[in-house]
C-alpha cells in the first residue's frame, strides 16, 4: 500500500511541476510590438540616435517597440491618426509617427 501511495505522490509532484512550467512559459510569451507606446514609455529600439528603453519622443512612434503578450499586437486599441485613418500596432517597424528632425 505504501508503495502505491509513494508512486501516486511522485506522479502528482511531476504533474504539478509540468503545469507550473507551462504557466510560466505562457506568461513569458511576449513579442515586440511597434507603434503602440507613448513617448518615453517604449521598451527599446526607438530609431536612429536613440539609446533604448524610454527614448521614444513621439506617442505611438512607429519605430519604437514595447513587449506585449504574444498574439495581441494588432488588437491593441489606439487612437486614430490626425488624418482620421486607423492606427495599429505592428510586428515590424513602421514609417508613421516618427519624430520630426
Amino acid at each position: 500500500m505504501s508503495k502505491t501511495l509513494t508512486t501516486a505522490a511522485l506522479v502528482g509532484a511531476v504533474a504539478a511541476s509540468f503545469i507550473g512550467h507551462a504557466d510560466e512559459a505562457a506568461a513569458m510569451e511576449k513579442e515586440k510590438c511597434f507603434g503602440v507606446s507613448l513617448a518615453g514609455a517604449n521598451d527599446c529600439a526607438a530609431g536612429p540616435g536613440t539609446t533604448c528603453a524610454g527614448s521614444s519622443t513621439v506617442d505611438y512612434q512607429g519605430n519604437a517597440w514595447t513587449l506585449v503578450d504574444a498574439g495581441t499586437c494588432a488588437e491593441i486599441e489606439l487612437p486614430a491618426m490626425a488624418d482620421g485613418s486607423a492606427r495599429m500596432g505592428s510586428l515590424e517597424a513602421l514609417e508613421r509617427d516618427l519624430p520630426q528632425s
